[in-house]
């Protein structure tokens, strides 16, 4: 018998998605806030908007270095340790640039995450839906 493990993409995404927010519990109030704050409201813009518009607009309101751009790294590297993104590739250059099949692969891979970064702000950030910090 193999002792090799297999997990779901569910599981996957959980397991990668809390160490990567785990440590931001240390962080300031504000800080925490506007990085859950945009792990709330980032699906909702790219439904509305779509990826590669989310995204960018993401990207261009907020300087390296923030919460929010943190999210978009935090994000980036889910999706390259799923496979969804080649490692070293840019989410957002990539988003811009993928054909329609692959943008369709990264758009439900990058709601599939979210979901994750949304439930473990609230139970590790304790950041609820509609806290309005944006850090624009």
């Amino acid at each position: 018998m193999s002792s090799e493990q297999f997990f779901t993409r569910e599981q996957t995404y959980a397991s990668r998605v809390y160490a990567l927010i785990k440590p931001l519990s240390a962080k300031d109030e504000a800080e925490r806030k506007a990085y859950g704050s945009l792990a709330h409201k980032l699906p909702i813009l790219i439904r509305t908007a779509g990826l590669a518009q989310a995204l960018a607009f993401v990207a261009a309101r907020n300087k390296e270095g923030t919460p929010q751009r943190r999210l978009l790294a935090h994000l980036e590297e889910v999706l390259q340790q799923t496979n969804l993104l080649a490692q070293g590739a840019n989410l957002v250059e990539r988003s811009r640039t993928a054909s329609f099949e692959e943008y369709m692969r990264l758009t439900e891979g990058s709601l599939q995450a979210l979901l994750w970064f949304k439930r473990f702000a609230q139970a590790e950030l304790k950041v609820e839906a509609g806290t309005e910090e944006e850090g624009r």
